[in-house]
């Protein structure tokens, strides 16, 4: 097939996927705002100053062409959500005399759970967590890039130890943070990429982030490109700097997960069913060292510090509720397991250690407190 159309093969499937997206979003809205809502064009341009635009006249919201092929699906759609309230403002509440970005674009925004930010001459999604990220530094967290460096020691206790410290004030952090209640930004991101069908090793890793991580997730809806259709992918809820740690722990864990099975599956040639057996494995097994490593931290500490872990960070619950209004929640099956593979997995998940600086082989990693 020629480049050029394979570049309009590709675009299209992008143009089909911002229209189910447009669906996605409409679909959450009260009946009295659906009903009287159509469906716009939709366009890909290249676009120097912005990254997407609404264009009244023509009833089309474009998109940077470099915005969709260059960025990930979930800061494509935060762009598209923004100029879905442009649409919102101009055809629901007629907002045509006001300023672009004036009362009634604000509350569209509110309504669709759209950020006010997400186009004209801001950054993309990610830009803007990496931005955030940067801005909380502090004493604890400049401590944990030190440790996270440390552990990646050829010597296993020092980055066994490394990483015990680098987590315990990871929590301390957070705990700070809920004590003070100081009005705190949070952001969502897609974690992985959307598919069509997860296997039980995904559903794993996910309660691994939610249970030590200081995040909120749920499986939400998205386009899955290659498929042309919508799929599911895990979103993230916290602040920058937890949903960035979050996101590399998850990439981490998938990339460990992987190498160690090529070793083990070396000269067993054992079915995708035994990988995730063994990447379950992996997960128990490091999520039961991290169990045990807060235990210590509660045991030795002098005060209450630790006992905040399990109160709930009522602004997360807060923000959580509100961008996830219809919430549902999905249970795997049970299926049969390889006990062996699994206790394999196991050993291998409590020697696993968490460290900064782990190639991932071509996939493109989000870098860990930058």
């Amino acid at each position: 097939m020629k480049p050029v159309k394979i570049q309009e093969d590709l675009e299209n499937r992008i143009l089909h996927g911002l229209s189910c997206e447009w669906d996605k979003v409409v679909w959450s809205l009260e009946y009295k705002y659906k009903c009287n809502f159509n469906k716009p064009f939709f366009s890909i341009k290249d676009m120097k100053n912005y990254l997407g635009q609404w264009s009244l006249n023509k009833r089309e919201i474009c998109l940077s062409r470099n915005l969709v092929l260059n960025h990930p699906w979930d800061a494509v759609c935060d762009v598209l959500r923004h100029e879905i309230a442009h649409q919102f403002a101009d055809e629901i509440f007629q907002a045509w005399n006001e300023a672009p970005h004036g009362r009634s674009f604000k509350r569209a925004c509110f309504i669709l759970r759209a950020d006010s930010k997400a186009s004209g001459k801001y950054k993309t999604l990610h830009d803007r967590i990496m931005d955030d990220s940067a801005s909380e530094e502090d004493k604890i967290v400049l401590k944990i890039k030190k440790l996270m460096a440390l552990s990646e020691s050829k010597n296993i206790h020092e980055a066994e130890a490394a990483m015990a410290k680098a987590h315990q004030l990871i929590a301390k952090y957070n705990i700070d943070l809920i004590k003070n209640n100081a009005k705190r930004n949070y952001v969502s991101i897609f974690i992985g990429k959307p598919s069509l069908r997860k296997t039980k090793d995904h559903y794993a890793l996910s309660h691994l982030l939610l249970d030590f991580y200081f995040v909120k997730g749920i499986w939400t809806s998205a386009y899955v490109l290659d498929k042309n259709k919508m799929g599911r992918v895990l979103e993230i809820s916290g602040t920058p700097k937890n949903v960035s740690i979050a996101s590399y722990v998850h990439d981490f864990v998938r990339n460990y997960t992987n190498i160690k099975w090529g070793e083990y599956n070396k000269n067993k040639k054992l079915t995708l069913h035994r990988k995730v057996d063994f990447a379950i494995g992996i997960i128990n097994g490091f999520s039961t060292k991290l169990k045990s490593q807060q235990s210590e931290y509660s045991t030795n500490a002098s005060n209450d510090a630790y006992s905040i872990i399990k109160v709930e960070d009522v602004q997360l619950a807060d923000y959580y509720k509100y961008r996830h209004p219809n919430i549902r929640s999905f249970r795997g099956k049970n299926t049969n397991h390889d006990e062996n593979v699994m206790k394999a997995g196991i050993k291998l998940g409590k020697e696993m250690v968490i460290s900064q600086g782990i190639s991932n082989n071509g996939n493109n990693s989000r870098p860990l407190l930058k």
